[in-house]
């Protein structure tokens, strides 16, 4: 995988594959390509040698958007400026309008209590511009788990959040992965032995390949 205009790949000799039920934490140094990687596999970024698979849809192929749809990316750049006027209970919405036309009385209530879980349903009406780093990443979390997908991406998720509430999130994601037997690929520049713990793979990327794996990916 390599970016348009740049000579060394961003992506190189990396084979790997992560079966349903799995919670892999990927990590390694800034520019090592955990980004790249997770956006390869979503297929937003086609490989110019070799082959990425999603769902067991190859990423090159027009049936890739059907099966994103069963997936959910948080991406690492998340922030909303002052001047977004969304509120909480839209953001979160959006990851079932996304799949929806409209919401009904059920969809309302996933929205609520997804908001429990991540301690933000105070906050639901309040604009999304006008929250902290912490209480935004909280709410596109949320907007990712409400759609109850086979496949979650998550990209620095801890990135704004404090110790305590790094915590909390950790111990929600290993849930829903591993009792609703989900997948999740979450990239995490930091790994804590409580990470470390719920984890069934840490991969380890530097300077685009893959050089450690600690755990089974399938």
């Amino acid at each position: 995988m390599a970016y348009q205009d740049v000579e060394r790949p961003a992506l190189k000799r990396a084979s790997l594959s992560i079966c349903e039920g799995k919670l892999v934490v990927v990590t390694g140094p800034n520019g090592s390509g955990k980004t790249t990687l997770l956006e390869t596999c979503l297929g937003l970024l086609k490989p110019f040698k070799g082959m990425a698979r999603l769902l067991g849809v190859p990423t090159t192929s027009r049936d890739v958007r059907k099966a994103r749809k069963s997936c959910s990316y948080l991406p690492q750049n998340f922030m909303k400026g002052p001047h977004e006027s969304y509120t909480v209970k839209h953001v979160i919405a959006m990851g079932l309008l996304s799949l929806k036309g409209s919401l009904t009385h059920d969809d309302m209530h996933k929205i609520k209590m997804v908001a429990r879980l991540l301690e933000i349903e105070n906050l639901l009406n309040k604009p999304i511009g006008r929250l902290s780093g912490g209480q935004q990443q909280r709410a596109f979390l949320a907007r990712a788990l409400v759609r109850e997908p086979l496949v979650l991406f998550l990209d620095e998720p801890f990135s704004s959040i404090d110790p305590e509430g790094r915590e909390r999130i950790t111990s929600l994601i290993d849930y829903y992965t591993h009792e609703r037997g989900a997948t999740t690929v979450m990239v995490s520049h930091v790994v804590n032995e409580g990470l470390k713990k719920m984890a069934d793979a840490v991969i380890t990327l530097s300077s685009g390949e893959l050089v450690n794996v600690v755990g089974t990916t399938c």
